[in-house]
């Protein structure tokens, strides 16, 4: 009995002594018990990730315990927290321990920047900054972990937006919104089949697509070899985002705005999944005929979409929804479209309000005493490419 408490007595001791130090003045330098952990994701080798510990010492200085999972044995990978965020860049601010590749730890204690300047636990885990691991020290240029600290850390919440092929049908791709605990968000643009080599810039504009807007934030392009872009937004919070009057456009070089390889609106303009499509039928063209579909927003308000085949090449097509019905027309004018492209045989329209402004939504749709009408052109009301009942008089 008096060895096993003898032993005991000589464990707890050692035990202290290895999780402790003295600090200059020989004052015991321990843990508080306060930690904070963040992710480290794979950048340039998916299999290696991790995660960066944070624990406050009783003397207000940090260890810094980086473990990773996948590094390979032998290799020594130099760490660093930078300023800034990881979609911002930044330079070094703080020079952690290297991890060793056949553990895929290390650990240093941090009470200062690289520039001599003190830093708090409490200093560290609001700091604007990222860790970078990086391949070597004679390869830092190749990361093999990742992640943002302090409050660039994500909160978890986000948002993901459609981008819809445009004048390319094979790209296609998402905009996520990420939520920052500063309030910013990581956007994180992913579109597929983009042009290996090409530079992709890309924007949030005002109004929805099919009104158009004036640019309103810039995003870093996307790189068409990953088909990726990542951006600290900081102009336009998260929580605003999600309310945001716009869209998104991604064009396909610097060069050529004009043509556009993805497209989607955002925030009170996003599409519900709830939609309406009516019948329009041949009239004066006979072999002209389609359909109108209209796509209710968060907002209440609408994306109609009047798709025609068979439109006359070349020419412009003036679009309206007429009070009555086509039995008991013609009928006034409530809204005009924007007119049908006779090359492509499409038009978008948004919805909102009638002619004379008086609001009118989805929902208004769905109940109108209407028809729409197709006209060959502005100089040619009179000759209908195509015409149906829509709302009450479907």
């Amino acid at each position: 009995m008096k060895n096993i408490l003898k032993f005991t007595i000589i464990f707890f001791i050692t035990l202290g002594f290895t999780s402790c130090s003295l600090d200059d003045d020989g004052n015991v330098i321990g843990p508080t018990g306060n930690s904070k952990t963040y992710a480290l994701v794979s950048v340039d080798d998916p299999n290696i990730f991790g995660t960066a510990r944070f624990i406050e010492n009783s003397n207000n200085s940090t260890t810094v315990e980086l473990e990773l999972v996948g590094t390979p044995s032998g290799g020594m990978h130099p760490a660093h927290i930078h300023f800034n965020s990881a979609a911002e860049g930044g330079d070094i601010a703080v020079t952690l321990g290297t991890v060793d590749g056949s553990t895929g730890f290390s650990t240093v204690i941090v009470s200062e920047l690289d520039d001599g300047n003190p830093i708090t636990y409490d200093q560290l885990i609001t700091f604007d900054g990222y860790i970078n691991v990086h391949l070597s020290a004679s390869d830092l240029g190749t990361l093999v972990a990742q992640g943002d600290i302090g409050e660039n850390e994500l909160t978890g919440e986000s948002k993901v937006y459609a981008l819809d092929s445009v004048d390319d049908p094979a790209i296609s791709g998402t905009a996520t919104f990420q939520e920052r605990v500063n309030g910013e968000a990581l956007a994180i643009i992913d579109l597929e089949n983009t042009t290996d080599g090409a530079m992709h810039p890309a924007h949030i504009h005002a109004n929805t697509a099919a009104e158009g807007g004036d640019i309103v934030f810039t995003f870093n392009s996307v790189d068409g070899t990953t088909g990726v872009s990542k951006t600290n937004v900081d102009a336009i919070a998260y929580v605003d985002i999600l309310d945001y009057d716009g869209y998104i456009n991604v064009h396909l070089s610097s060069s050529d705005l004009g043509t556009l390889v993805a497209q989607g609106d955002i925030g009170q303009n996003e599409l519900t999944g709830e939609s309406k499509v009516y019948v329009l039928n041949s009239v004066d063209v006979p072999t002209a005929s389609g359909t109108a579909t209209f796509e209710q927003r968060v907002n209440g308000e609408a994306l109609a979409t009047l798709d025609i085949i068979n439109s006359v090449d070349g020419e412009m097509h003036p679009a309206h929804i007429h009070a009555g019905s086509v039995a008991t027309a013609p009928g006034a004018i409530l809204f005009t479209f924007n007119s049908v492209d006779g090359t492509t045989g499409v038009s978008k329209t948004n919805v909102s309000a009638l002619d004379d402004e008086t609001a009118f939504g989805y929902d208004d749709v769905l109940t109108v005493d209407g028809y729409i009408n197709v006209h060959l052109s502005a100089a040619n009301l009179a000759t209908l490419v195509a015409q149906g009942d829509i709302g009450i008089n479907e």
